[in-house]
């Protein structure tokens, strides 16, 4: 049992419950805070930021976590740095940050073994160092992990279990989010349009598959129901191209979706939860494709894509848009931030696409760059985030 900081936590608790009760103007209060954690660091708020993880999207998540880590006010929050390994090992890590982006962090000098105590009133990290086990309270677990094993509703489900607060959205609305077959019916239900689609078991007749397939229309897409940064989706142009979309698919899950193609363009939205539950959306951003459509190299790369932001669209159409997002952002039980990706049809009709409940947190991502617009800076969007 570590006193010092458990003694440290109750004195911690001790002062907020205090200064919550006394009345007085918001920017008294924040100078206050502002100087009391300049004098005694210690009570600063400790977050366990997440990152790397057993995943295909390993890599896309050490750069969003350097970002997060190199942004976050650390004046306010004292960052506890917790990497998974691609194999799926818990470490904490205490080393350089550049090592994170230059992925080199997994490494005995700068990592010990942690767990998570089971012990729900204590909200504790378990270090294993020195042959001695070291306990470090955290406030809240900030999962910046892309894809399965991370977004998927799994790591949220660990802390939610032992009731550490997390940092975005919980367990529930992750598993639905990462689900594009349950989150369009649970959308659809909200009166969001939504493509016409249907789901292939690996077992499912491949004859039955194309009979459908051809009543939706081609071009059409086929994309794993569960996976991120466009793993294994193939654009299909006639049926002849089905059948190795289909294999490719199923390399990165045990279902597929065929989902119709909408004419038109992609447009997102940033959303992002206040404290007393009111939503800020961003302005919404387009992506310009030059051919094929937003694959992973295109994500990460944009070689013949861009991204405009706000997007080439009417107030009007723009208003819409984000009001759609919010519909399917409590739809779908999101807290804390999200991305809501959309298709704008010619038509100008709102199109569901998907929603990312850990979007990209670099610099250079349209999840930051959106709330960017409406003038928060990255430091403003973590800060609105984990409050």
């Amino acid at each position: 049992m570590n006193l010092d900081d458990d003694f440290g936590k109750e004195i911690k608790d001790t002062l907020q419950k205090a200064a919550e009760n006394i009345t007085t103007s918001k920017g008294f209060k924040e100078s206050v805070d502002k100087e009391l954690l300049k004098c005694c660091p210690q009570l600063r708020r400790k977050i366990a930021i997440i990152f790397g993880g057993n995943s295909s999207e390993y890599s896309v998540s050490l750069e969003s976590a350097y970002a997060v880590i190199s942004h976050i006010n650390k004046e306010k929050y004292q960052p506890i740095l917790i990497g998974i390994s691609s194999k799926g090992d818990w470490f904490k890590f205490s080393g350089d940050i550049e090592k994170i982006i230059a992925d080199t962090w997994c490494n005995t000098s700068d990592c010990a073994p942690v767990t998570v105590s089971l012990d729900k009133t204590k909200h504790n990290l378990l270090v294993l160092e020195n042959n001695k086990i070291e306990t470090i309270h955290i406030d809240a677990a900030f999962p910046v992990l892309h894809g399965k094993n991370g977004e998927d509703g799994t790591v949220q489900g660990i802390f939610e279990l032992v009731g550490i607060p997390i940092v975005g959205c919980g367990t529930l609305s992750s598993a639905l989010c990462m689900d594009k077959d349950r989150a369009h019916k649970l959308a659809h239900i909200a009166g969001i349009a939504i493509p016409t689609s249907f789901v292939l078991e690996k077992n499912m007749d491949a004859g039955k598959a194309l009979t459908q397939a051809e009543q939706i229309g081609f071009p059409l897409f086929v994309k794993p129901v569960k996976a991120g940064s466009s793993y294994g989706i193939t654009k299909v142009t006639n049926r002849q191209e089905l059948p190795a979309a289909i294999k490719l698919a199923f390399e990165y899950d045990e279902q597929v979706i065929i989902e119709e193609y909408i004419s038109g363009f992609e447009v997102g939205c940033a959303v992002l939860e206040n404290k007393d539950g009111s939503l800020i959306v961003g302005e919404v951003d387009e992506i310009e494709l030059s051919n094929g459509f937003f694959n992973f190299t295109e994500k990460y790369t944009l070689k013949t894509s861009a991204i405009h932001v706000p997007a080439r669209i009417d107030a009007a159409t723009a208003e819409r848009v984000k009001q759609t997002a919010k519909t399917i952002f409590k739809a779908l039980d999101c807290q804390g931030f999200a991305r809501v990706d959309m298709f704008l049809s010619d038509s100008k009709k709102i199109v569901f696409n998907e929603v990312n409940t850990i979007p990209g947190f670099t610099t250079h991502s349209r999840f930051p760059n959106m709330l960017k617009a409406i003038g928060m800076t990255f430091e403003q969007i973590i800060s609105t985030a984990i409050e």
